[in-house]
């Protein structure tokens, strides 16, 4: 798995870049900040369709797609050279919105390819190390973005994110990955499969309140974003700049976040984790509305703490739950799901800011976060539902011949699936998204590229 989480560093140092770059690029051309915001829109669109899209992940072998997605957007990108004037800001727009539907099927893809090659065991572990990744490029790439920019425009960006893509195809084609061929059913139907995908997450007690917590989470995360300059302004006195301390503070806490979420999904349920992730999260925007810079930069970080670690038990949860032949459609899906609220929120907080002063405004959020998490908790420890059993734990519902809770028809494991030999917990540290590479799991435990354990039940492929 080492080449799997040094793809998603490259991919997603990239990406970063080219996501802060577009929005400057379009504004330094026309002077138009509605055209300029329409970037970024044009960028998230395409997850609107995640549904649809999804399907494609579940029509085709996994690991040949990420690697014409990734080949694809690096012979694509460097057609944005072109782009030098006001008059051809329509290419930018149309490469933009490409990039975001790749970015759809890519997630969904990847998604699905992981959990039917690893023990699920890990996937927490995995998620995790994938949002330590994703965040720490964050933390770097916006620098050096903006300074190439600065200096020679945005064609050297746009090179350097294909120059990404074209390692990300590389290190997906080395990866030592066995699937199976997707079942052809005779009476395919793209609508059909679309639709079973929304089905089966409806379906599902365990997903269903993570999903809505994870939307519920991104709806006040949009609103908390969009009153971040009234805070920074108005309750602390800083230029708007200042944003950038209180966002790379945040940032450093999703690091450390990432970290800890693989260890504490093998002990604790997902519905827990992200009950209290929400909780930390919703306390600390409500802190927020302290007019105190210590007050401030501890909730930053603390919301950088809690917002990751309720995304990173819902993907877990969808990646265990969700069946394998369906888990592109049920993962985009579920992303849709997730993340349309957040834009949404965006827009509303915007207009909520411009009526109600944030010391009223974030404290509402707060009361409502934690309200929504403490029905979240109550509810898991009453059910018992989505915790997730260790190994040899006595109290696991097993069916004869090793099945699991017969309510759990995606989680069957085959009598005899193996784990490694010797291996029984070793946690692996690859991430998820565009990225390999060998890592250090946060409990201390280090992938060594040896083959890796095929999912029970699942018998898609393997990793090595």
């Amino acid at each position: 798995m080492r080449w799997y989480l040094t793809g998603i560093v490259v991919s997603g140092f990239g990406t970063t870049a080219m996501w802060l770059v577009s929005g400057i690029w379009v504004k330094s051309l026309t002077g138009s900040d509605s055209l300029a915001a329409l970037a970024a829109f044009a960028l998230w669109a395409p997850v609107l369709l995640g549904p649809l899209l999804g399907t494609l992940a579940d029509r085709v072998r996994r690991r040949p797609l990420l690697v014409a997605l990734n080949a694809a957007m690096a012979l694509l990108l460097p057609l944005l050279l072109w782009v030098e004037s006001a008059d051809r800001v329509w290419l930018l727009f149309a490469v933009l919105v490409l990039y975001g539907t790749q970015g759809t099927v890519h997630e969904a893809a990847e998604q699905a390819l992981v959990a039917t090659a690893l023990d699920e065991r890990r996937l927490g572990t995995l998620n995790g190390l994938r949002m330590t990744a994703n965040e720490s490029m964050k933390l770097i790439a916006p620098l050096v973005a903006a300074g190439l920019f600065a200096r020679y425009g945005g064609g050297p960006v746009a090179l350097l994110d294909a120059a990404s893509f074209a390692v990300a195809a590389a290190v997906f084609a080395l990866m030592p990955v066995r699937e199976a061929r997707p079942v052809r059913s005779a009476d395919r139907h793209w609508w059909r499969e679309t639709a079973e995908g929304v089905r089966l997450l409806r379906g599902s007690s365990v997903l269903r309140p993570l999903v809505a917590t994870g939307a519920f989470t991104m709806l006040l995360a949009g609103m908390n974003g969009a009153a971040i300059y009234a805070v920074v302004d108005r309750g602390l006195g800083h230029d708007p700049a200042y944003a950038g301390v209180l966002y790379a503070v945040q940032g450093a806490g999703s690091v450390l976040a990432g970290l800890v979420a693989g260890p504490l999904l093998r002990k604790v349920p997902e519905r827990a984790v992200a009950a209290v992730g929400l909780a930390l999260f919703a306390v600390a925007v409500g802190v927020r509305a302290l007019p105190y810079e210590a007050t401030a930069l501890a909730a930053s970080a603390v919301i950088g703490l809690g917002l990751p670690w309720v995304l990173v038990a819902t993907v877990t949860a969808v990646q265990r739950e969700a069946p394998a032949e369906a888990l592109g459609r049920v993962a985009a899906t579920a992303n849709t799901l997730v993340l349309a609220p957040n834009a949404l929120a965006l827009a509303l907080g915007a207009g909520l800011v411009a009526v109600i002063d944030v010391r009223v405004l974030l404290p509402v959020l707060a009361v409502a976060g934690t309200a929504w998490a403490a029905g979240l908790a109550i509810r898991s420890r009453r059910t018992g539902a989505g915790a997730a059993t260790e190994p040899g734990d006595p109290g696991a519902a097993m069916e004869p011949g090793g099945d699991r809770d017969p309510g759990d028809p995606g989680r069957a494991t085959e009598p005899g699936a193996a784990t490694e030999p010797g291996d029984p917990g070793r946690a692996t540290g690859p991430g998820g998204d565009r990225d390999p590479g060998g890592a250090t799991g946060p409990g201390g435990e280090t992938d060594t590229g040896a083959e890796l354990a095929v999912r029970g039940g699942r018998g898609a492929g393997s990793m090595e």
